[in-house]
C-alpha cells in the first residue's frame, strides 16, 4: 500500500513549485514535535493537490487529533477509512477521537475493530480504557 503522496505534484501555491513529498515529510516532523499547528500548515498545499492519499488524510487527521481539532480528526480518519477500510490504524485513531469526544460507544466499537484487525498492546489498552469507562457509567 503505498502510503506516501505523490513525489512531482506541482503545488503552485507560491512562486516556486513544492516537492510534495518534501512537504509531507516535513509536516511530519512537526507532528513528531508535537508542533501540529504548524503540522497543518505545511501539509495544507499537499492536501489540496493529494486529497485522496490515505496518508496525506492521515497525517491530517493526527495534526488535527494534536491540536485538538477532534471534529475534522474525525472526518479525516473517516476519510482514510473511505479510501482503505483496511487501515487499523486509521481504526485505532478514529476510535481515540471519539473517545476524547466522550462518544464511547461509538470509540468501543472502532476501537474493537482496530483490536481484531491488529491486536497491538496499545489498541487493546486503548480499548480497556473505553470498556472501563463505559462500565463505571453504567454502574453510576
Amino acid at each position: 500500500m503505498n502510503r506516501a503522496p505523490p513525489r512531482n505534484v506541482d503545488l503552485t501555491m507560491t512562486e516556486e513549485p513544492v516537492d510534495a513529498f518534501d512537504a509531507f515529510r516535513h509536516a511530519e516532523s512537526l507532528v513528531a514535535q508535537r508542533r501540529p499547528l504548524d503540522a497543518l500548515a505545511a501539509l495544507a498545499p499537499v492536501l489540496e493537490a493529494a486529497p485522496d492519499t490515505p496518508s496525506v488524510q492521515l497525517l491530517a487527521g493526527r495534526a488535527y487529533f494534536g491540536s485538538a481539532q477532534l471534529r475534522r480528526a474525525e472526518a479525516a480518519f473517516l476519510r482514510v477509512l473511505d479510501l482503505d477500510p483496511t487501515d487499523h490504524y486509521a481504526r485505532f485513531a478514529l476510535g481515540k477521537t471519539l473517545q476524547r469526544q466522550a462518544r464511547l460507544t461509538e470509540a468501543q466499537t472502532q476501537l474493537r475493530m482496530a483490536v481484531a484487525m491488529n491486536p497491538l498492546p496499545e489498541y487493546q489498552e486503548a480499548l480497556g480504557e473505553v470498556n472501563a469507562r463505559i462500565a463505571v457509567e453504567r454502574d453510576s
